[in-house]
């Protein structure tokens, strides 16, 4: 999965969607979120679960253990091959899951002749339904901004068709499956399964090119998904 997603409907949106029967006990802005182009370290709504309820928070997008701060970028996906087993996320895995609202996502493809040069691609649901990729965080709760607090997207191998857009890409979880990721107590076994077992198919998927602007993190607004004109 390359780095960059949308979300830019309201947040109310993407939690009728869920259909989540906890309680939603956070502030529900109704303005959209109007971010058409997500890049890493951009602090983005997740959706997030307790025994109280429903919580909205905003986190930036990346996140590092403490032994590895400052030896390379935070990662912003963890793969689903070894987010269970391997050390670097141990802190995050299971009580950390969360889900990332979202609309589509970007990939770039090589050009065959001249690898210097890459298309961008949107990716989204055929049904142009709002998306729940499953994630990973750390959030301090409260309004005063904590360096450690991140989320990561889990990812997991393409296939099908969308391997020729890229190798790897979000686990999407249907609504179903979203609120089963979110369920406080989760058992580890079970976390495990709804990732490995009922992330969305590249059937449910669409792709397109796009302009070039998504490129710039600098560029907003729904012009960046725009099919690109022939």
């Amino acid at each position: 999965m390359c780095g960059r997603y949308s979300v830019y409907k309201s947040m109310d949106h993407y939690l009728r969607e869920l259909g989540a029967h906890q309680l939603v006990i956070d502030y529900v802005p109704p303005e959209p979120v109007n971010r058409y182009n997500v890049a890493p370290t951009t602090k983005c709504p997740v959706i997030r679960a307790s025994a109280e309820g429903i919580h909205l928070e905003a986190v930036k997008w990346g996140w590092s253990p403490f032994w590895a701060k400052g030896k390379r970028p935070a990662p912003i996906n963890a793969r689903i091959e070894t987010v269970a087993t391997g050390k670097f996320f141990k802190q995050l895995w299971p009580q950390g899951r969360v889900l990332v609202p979202a609309d589509n996502w970007f990939e770039w493809v090589k050009d065959s002749d001249d690898p210097k040069k890459k298309q961008p691609y949107c990716i989204r649901l055929k049904t142009q339904a709002p998306m729940f990729f499953a994630g990973l965080a750390q959030v301090h709760p409260g309004l005063e901004p904590h360096d450690e607090d991140g989320f990561v997207i889990i990812t997991d191998a393409s296939d099908a068709g969308m391997v020729d857009i890229h190798d790897r890409r979000p686990v999407v979880l249907n609504p179903e499956a979203a609120r089963a990721w979110l369920e406080p107590g989760l058992e580890v076994e079970t976390a495990l399964e709804v990732i490995q077992q009922q992330s969305r198919p590249v059937a449910d998927f669409e792709w397109y090119a796009v302009g070039k602007a998504v490129g710039n993190v600098k560029n907003q607004g729904p012009e960046l998904i725009d099919p690109l004109s022939t």
